[in-house]
């Protein structure tokens, strides 16, 4: 974990949520988001998944391993969703 200067307690809870996204759909939490936009809704509205404990917004990654499936994510926060996925 790292906290760059300008980053708080809200960051941490920004990644505990999209971190879970990727843990529980096995994908990027931004693709898992745009999917749901690609079907005319949002992650929020259609997911049924309590919007405090998942977040599907751009900066979480899978760390995947051949065999084993994800066994992690990468997760960044602090910017727009599209500028923490790049």
């Amino acid at each position: 974990h790292a906290a760059l200067p300008g980053s708080s307690a809200d960051n941490d809870a920004w990644i505990d949520r999209k971190r879970k996204v990727v843990e529980r759909y096995g994908e990027s939490s931004y693709l898992v988001g745009t999917r749901f936009r690609a079907k005319g809704t949002t992650f929020e509205e259609s997911s049924r998944l309590d919007p405090d404990t998942y977040a599907a917004h751009g900066g979480s990654f899978p760390i995947a391993v051949e065999g084993a499936g994800v066994i992690g994510a990468v997760t960044v926060s602090g910017l727009p969703q599209a500028e923490d996925h790049a």
